[in-house]
């Protein structure tokens, strides 16, 4: 392994921050940047002597890749980690306007909501994943907040607790209950986990990760983060009384001034149900 990598490598076992799901993305992306570098000439580097030229020269690579701007600032915000736990968090302008980073693009262009069927979920024979999938349905959960979903300890009288370590940027969160079929599907988690979580204990996570993804392809379920998006726009109609726009309901030009405080604070809801803190973000799920 050659040293750049396995500074980088240390780096991210030495700060392990965030969800699994956030610090496998980051050593993904740091090896990848450490194997670009070497590529491109840049032979002798260890994790201290990164500097703005290398962050340039990545740069100019990723642009020259076609890389959507997401990616694009997905890759900048690993940049930064790298760049602080080295002691140099000012090496990188904290805008990515500096770097000429186009806007990423936050209003849906399609629907990409997903309905998840009582016969696709009978194809799934893992009796974990099935509940865990129906954890997702019913509440907008990703995919690790499922999986790690601890009963004894997320169940309260009237919502669901989610863990910060279960979350996305480690942003725990409250869910409210609201529904039977919630509450079906919570009795079922708590019969399968007891005090324990939807993860067996002859399992690890990523063991787990693997079984569901098997069992996914194999009952012909794909893009399941389509279950967030189908959560969202229940909820968005709920609060509002009307579609959200992803669904061919009244965009905010046609919303009467009234109802457009309604659909701010519907946004919002929906926002810190879903683990995010901006209201911009559900365009991404609603349209706009």
């Amino acid at each position: 392994m050659r040293d750049l990598n396995y500074d980088l490598k240390n780096l991210c076992q030495r700060y392990p921050e965030g969800s699994y799901a956030t610090r496998a993305q980051r050593h993904h992306i740091l090896q990848l940047c450490a194997n670009q570098l070497h590529e491109m000439g840049y032979r002798k580097m260890r994790a201290k002597s990164f500097k703005g030229r290398h962050v340039n020269a990545l740069l100019q690579r990723w642009k020259e890749e076609g890389l959507s701007p997401a990616t694009l600032k997905n890759r900048m915000t690993v940049l930064r980690w790298w760049a602080q736990k080295v002691g140099k968090p000012a090496l990188i302008a904290k805008s990515n306007d500096h770097y000429d980073i186009p806007r990423r693009q936050v209003i849906a262009e399609a629907n990409k909501a997903i309905r998840l069927y009582e016969e696709q979920l009978a194809k799934v024979t893992d009796p974990y994943v099935r509940v865990s999938l129906e954890l997702q349905r019913e509440f907008g959960l990703r995919r690790e907040e499922a999986i790690k979903f601890q009963p004894s300890y997320a169940i309260k009288e009237d919502k669901i607790v989610l863990k910060p370590s279960w979350c996305k940027g480690g942003r725990g969160r409250e869910v409210p209950i609201r529904t039977d079929s919630q509450r079906e599907v919570l009795r079922k988690a708590r019969s399968l986990a007891g005090r324990g979580s939807l993860i067996p204990q002859s399992r690890s996570y990523v063991q787990q990760v693997k079984v569901y993804e098997r069992q996914c392809k194999n009952a012909g379920l794909s893009k399941v983060h389509g279950l967030r998006h189908a959560y969202a726009q229940r909820r968005y109609e709920e609060l509002t009384g009307w579609k959200s726009p992803a669904e061919g309901g009244p965009s905010k030009s046609q919303l009467t001034p009234g109802e457009r405080i309604i659909e701010h604070q519907a946004r919002l809801e929906v926002s810190r149900e879903m683990g995010h803190n901006r209201e911009q973000i559900t365009s991404v799920y609603l349209g706009r």
